[in-house]
C-alpha cells in the first residue's frame, strides 16, 4: 500500500480503533486518528509515529464532521481521504430487552452507530468517487445479522448495527463501478472499552479483518459484504 494513501479512522483513540490505526500505519498509510478528545488522539499518534495525525472528530455532530474534514484537508493537502474506517460506536442498552423500549437510548445509539457513520461517509465518499479509488469499512457486529439474530439482548445496539449493515449494502450498490469498495467488518468479541476485559480476543485480532478490507488491492471487486475473520457472514 502506497504512502500516498490516507486513511481516516473514527473512534481511533482506543481499543480496536487505535489498533486499526497502528496496523494501517504499519502498512504504509498515513492515518488520521479521529477522536472526540484531541489529547487522546495525540497520545495514539505519539505511539504510532509520524505516519499518524490527530483529528478532533465527534461523529454525533454534523458540524464536527464538517470541521474535521476541512482540517483533514489542511493536514494532508490536496491528496484527499482514500480509506474510511467507521469504527466509532456505542452500546448503551444495559439489561433492557424488547418489547420494552428506552427511546432515548435508541435515539442516542442510532445517532452514533448509524447516522454518525453516514455523516462521515457523506463528507468523504464524493472525493473518493472523483479520485476513482476508495475503501469504506463499517465496523459492525454479528449481533446485527438478521440471519444470526436469536435473542433480544442489546436491542438498540443490534438494531443500529442491522441498519448500518443496510447502509453498507446501499452504499456498495450505489458506488459499484466507481473504484470505491464498501464492506462491513465484525471484529468479534474483543477486549476494549466496549467489549470489556473478559472478551477472548485482543485488539490485534479484532483489527485484522477491518484492516484487510481497508487495504484491498486495486482491481479487487470485493464490495457489499459482511466479514468476520476474513470470511463472509450472512446478513
Amino acid at each position: 500500500m502506497s504512502e500516498s494513501r490516507t486513511a481516516l479512522v473514527t473512534g481511533g483513540a482506543r481499543g480496536i480503533g487505535a489498533e486499526i490505526c497502528r496496523q494501517l500505519a504499519d502498512q504504509g498509510l498515513r492515518v488520521l486518528v479521529g477522536a472526540r478528545k484531541r489529547e487522546a488522539a495525540e497520545e495514539v499518534c505519539r505511539a504510532i509515529g509520524p505516519a499518524a495525525l490527530p483529528l478532533t472528530l465527534d461523529v454525533g455532530s454534523a458540524l464536527s464532521v464538517t470541521e474535521a474534514v476541512r482540517e483533514a484537508g489542511e493536514l494532508i493537502g490536496g491528496s484527499g481521504i482514500d480509506v474510511l474506517v467507521n469504527n466509532a460506536g456505542v452500546s448503551l442498552d444495559g439489561d433492557l430487552r424488547p418489547p420494552y423500549l428506552d427511546e432515548d437510548v435508541l435515539r442516542a445509539t442510532l445517532d452514533i452507530n448509524l447516522v454518525g457513520a453516514w455523516r462521515v461517509a457523506e463528507a468523504v465518499v464524493p472525493g473518493m468517487v472523483r479520485a476513482g479509488y476508495g475503501r469504506v469499512v463499517n465496523l459492525t457486529s454479528s449481533y446485527g445479522s438478521l440471519a444470526l439474530m436469536d435473542s433480544g439482548r442489546h436491542p438498540a445496539y443490534r438494531v443500529s448495527k442491522t441498519a448500518l449493515n443496510a447502509l453498507t449494502r446501499m452504499l456498495a450498490g450505489e458506488l459499484a463501478g466507481t473504484g470505491v469498495l464498501v464492506n462491513a467488518a465484525d471484529p468479534g468479541w474483543t477486549r476494549s472499552g466496549m467489549g470489556g476485559s473478559a472478551a477472548p480476543r485482543g485488539p490485534e485480532e479484532g483489527a485484522d479483518t477491518p484492516v484487510w478490507l481497508a487495504t484491498l488491492p486495486e482491481g479487487d471487486e470485493t464490495t457489499g459484504g459482511l466479514f468476520a475473520e476474513r470470511k463472509p457472514l450472512p446478513w
